[in-house]
């Protein structure tokens, strides 16, 4: 099954490590770290055509990944339960 997640982009569900929500966990040194390190290791995908709300980590073949996006947390979720 796939998940879009905003931007055109969809991800394998099986893939998903875990949904975060940016207001909620960036306010951690630790998370804002790992978010940093991901992007200077050009594993930060962009898919929100606006200010992102959510981040999602997926592993897949390509490794491990964070895909960015502009729903939030709870949109993806209703996404996911309903097979959108």
């Amino acid at each position: 099954m796939y998940l879009h997640i905003g931007g055109g982009t969809m991800l394998r569900t099986d893939s998903i490590i875990g949904v975060f929500d940016l207001d909620n966990t960036s306010q951690s040194h630790i998370t804002r770290k790992y978010l940093t390190m991901a992007e200077k290791n050009g594993a930060v995908i962009n898919a929100a055509e606006d200010i992102p709300k959510t981040f999602i980590v997926c592993n897949d073949e390509r490794g491990m990944r964070v895909y960015l996006s502009q729903l939030s947390t709870q949109t993806l979720m209703a996404r996911y339960k309903h097979g959108f």
